[in-house]
């Protein structure tokens, strides 16, 4: 069985890689303007795959042995460019650990009304369009990626540790080594160098960055779901439930994001494979079918609950608009199956 395992564990990476270095070579093979976008957008959504093995071998479920995790982790984190260290201590550290706790989970955390007041008008501006349903890629890209993965500065940096510039580093070489592999190609190919590095290099890593910037905004963002700035509450309300949402989809979406969305039961149990993740997760909803947010797509929800989820009254436990005007209580409620999501 452990053998089985890791050798679906290698086939998967080995299957996205592969995918993804096709669609690479795509955006420089192929003439037309078009079908280059075309290939870097699955480029970019492949590297969302692609770094969701990545986040299982982070979370040692990818494959049984440890020290493999870490060396296939790291590969799966390049096309992202993401350290695989600095992941470690602010994803299975910090988030997982504490989620939706406000001062320790940063991830879409949002502001009370006097820390927007407090700000200047151009983070006012800032926070506004990260939380118009259209940020997700700035957010990402500067908030996550910028501040606190690629060389981050004191401020940012959880502490001083040589394998968090080792990871840095790395990422960085295959950077340089993708941009040089796409410069190389246009000039050989007597292509347009600008439109390579914008089909093959740009264009997929911001699509990546707007995918995992709405992952994680989908996963703990909702009109039903709390934020706590009180740790002897937030243990009460036992948040690795509560504060969690199964994002369900139509057609094959929720597989070909290797089930990433099966949210919860990965909270509740980070060591369950993803390749096994629907049924830990429809395994809690019958155990817990009171307890579950589920929450079927769609683009009017999501744009709905970004005009709701704006700043937050952590006393009061309401959403608020940057007016400071309630919008939603976040409790737990039963709706009707007339509604357009299901608290289960």
């Amino acid at each position: 069985m452990t053998e089985g395992q890791t050798l679906q564990a290698i086939a998967l990476l080995v299957l996205d890689s592969v995918l993804w270095l096709a669609c690479i070579a795509a955006t420089v093979y192929f003439e037309n303007i078009l079908v280059k976008l075309v290939f870097g957008i699955i480029a970019g959504f492949v590297t969302g795959r692609i770094f969701i093995l990545g986040h299982d071998a982070c979370h040692q479920s990818f494959t049984p042995h440890r020290n493999l995790n870490k060396v296939l982790g790291r590969i799966a984190f390049l096309p992202s460019l993401t350290p695989y260290s600095l992941w470690d201590i602010g994803h299975n550290v910090v988030h997982h650990g504490q989620t939706n706790l406000k001062g320790f989970d940063f991830v879409w955390a949002p502001l009370a009304k006097d820390e927007y007041d407090a700000l200047p008008a151009w983070r006012k501006a800032l926070e506004r369009h990260y939380r118009s349903g259209w940020g997700p890629i700035t957010y990402y890209l500067v908030e996550i990626w910028w501040n606190k993965m690629f060389f981050p500065n004191k401020k940012y940096k959880p502490a001083d540790r040589s394998i968090f510039l080792k990871d840095n580093l790395l990422v960085s070489a295959f950077a340089l080594i993708w941009l040089g592999a796409l410069i190389s190609s246009a000039i050989v190919t007597e292509q347009s160098v600008i439109l390579s590095l914008l089909c093959g290099f740009v264009l997929p890593y911001l699509f990546w960055n707007g995918m995992i910037g709405f992952v994680v905004y989908v996963h703990h963002t909702h009109p039903s779901v709390a934020w706590y700035d009180n740790k002897a509450e937030w243990l009460r309300a036992q948040p690795f439930v509560s504060t969690t949402v199964h994002l369900t989809f139509k057609f094959y979406w929720g597989a070909l994001m290797h089930h990433i969305m099966e949210h919860t039961a990965h909270h509740v149990d980070m060591s369950v494979p993803l390749y096994n993740l629907k049924a830990a997760q429809n395994r809690l909803e019958t155990l817990l079918p009171e307890r579950i947010i589920v929450q079927p797509f769609s683009w009017q929800w999501y744009f709905d609950t970004a005009k709701t989820c704006k700043l937050y009254d952590f006393k009061e436990k309401a959403w608020l608009d940057f007016n400071g005007n309630k919008t939603a209580n976040s409790v737990r409620v039963l709706l009707s199956p007339s509604s357009n999501g299901e608290t289960r």
